[in-house]
């Protein structure tokens, strides 16, 4: 009859278990942990590696224990971490979550830092996440202590002595050189750094043509394109380009020659021009305002009103257009040209009944010209 109360008693005890959410001694709270206020809020954390971190793990902000690890669960190739935390915990949304460890040995747990950049203006609360890209882990002692295996094995530890003795033996009894290549290593440096402010300017330059060449690159293109057919262009003209620079250089050897032959004359033709030059030198203004009263002729820019009183003057200009005399001295031919048709015009005015001669005909009369100013 005992047993069977006893029976009963666990069967019930089982039940009420069953019913208020009994999920093993990992949900008995256990003594010294962390203080969860009345409200805490849940946050969940996405790891890479969640290494040896278990449910009732503490959560800490700044070394203090704030919270604990619900549950552990795996969401894809990540560790999805459930966390209870106190609410006055006041870090932003955008905080960061670290797996770390109390000591070499000791225990793992979550640590809430706030975002080593801009902070969110949002606080984090009940249901926030904090993805991949704001958590990670620690390094453990035994990723620590395979590293250093590594090294010490097959890192090349052991070759430090042999590289250490062929050094000695290279620089043995070159001091002096090696001194003197210091000295110019370190003037080679002072320079750099004398000369920075220009690099940075060349650096830039080189930056602002590189942008200049983006903007341009179409334009470069085109041109790169255009060059096979300017090419085939040349190549289909290589002969009369051949040619060209054939004559080119016979031009230029006729013009050595006659450079050559005509130095002294040309430089006795310099010399002779020496006094005039001189005298022209010497004239100063005196050939400018004589050009300017010439152009002006016969009234003088500057000089009219002191001629001429009142607003008005009469000139009498007398053209004397015969050009016979001219001519004659020109040319021969154009002389006996000249006296051929004067003597044709005069037998036409003898028999028109007309008197005068030939030195009459070709005499032209003059010109009366009146001029006002």
């Amino acid at each position: 009859m005992r047993a069977r109360r006893l029976v009963a008693v666990a069967t019930a005890g089982v039940l009420a278990l069953s019913g208020c959410g009994f999920k093993g001694l990992y949900s008995t709270p256990l003594p010294g942990g962390a203080d969860l206020g009345d409200h805490p809020f849940e946050v969940t954390a996405y790891f890479d590696d969640a290494l040896d971190l278990v449910p009732q793990s503490a959560v800490k902000v700044n070394d203090v224990a704030v919270g604990k690890v619900t549950a552990i669960s795996l969401d894809g190739w990540s560790a999805k971490v459930t966390m209870d935390v106190n609410d006055s915990v006041k870090l932003p949304a955008n905080a960061t979550a670290e797996i770390a460890q109390t000591s070499l040995l000791g225990e793992k747990y979550v640590s809430l830092d706030p975002p080593t950049g801009t902070a969110s203006a949002q606080r984090l609360r009940g249901g926030s996440r904090i993805l991949l890209d704001h958590t990670r882990s620690a390094a453990e002692v035994e990723q620590v202590l395979g590293a250093l295996s590594l090294l010490l094995n097959e890192g090349g530890i052991s070759q430090l002595r042999i590289i250490g003795n062929e050094l000695v033996s290279a620089l043995k009894g070159r001091e002096p050189q090696i001194k003197d290549l210091l000295k110019q290593l370190n003037t080679f440096v002072g320079t750099l750094d004398n000369q920075k402010t220009d690099i940075t300017n060349a650096l830039d330059s080189i930056d602002r043509l590189s942008a200049t060449l983006d903007r341009q690159k179409k334009v470069l293109t085109d041109a790169l394109d255009t060059y096979p057919a300017a090419l085939r262009v040349l190549a289909q003209e290589r002969a009369k380009f051949t040619k060209l620079l054939t004559s080119l250089d016979r031009l230029g050897t006729v013009a050595t020659k006659v450079i050559d032959g005509t130095q002294s004359n040309l430089v006795t033709s310099l010399k002779a021009l020496t006094p005039t030059l001189r005298q022209l030198r010497a004239s100063g203004d005196f050939l400018p305002k004589s050009l300017r009263v010439l152009g002006t002729f016969p009234f003088p820019l500057g000089t009219t009103r002191q001629l001429v009183k009142g607003d008005y003057a009469n000139l009498n200009l007398y053209l004397n257009l015969d050009l016979t005399e001219t001519l004659c001295g020109l040319s021969k031919a154009l002389c006996s040209g000249l006296n051929t048709s004067s003597a044709s015009t005069s037998k036409a005015g003898d028999s028109a009944g007309h008197s005068g001669s030939s030195a009459q005909v070709r005499q032209m009369p003059g010109v009366l010209v009146e001029s006002g100013r």
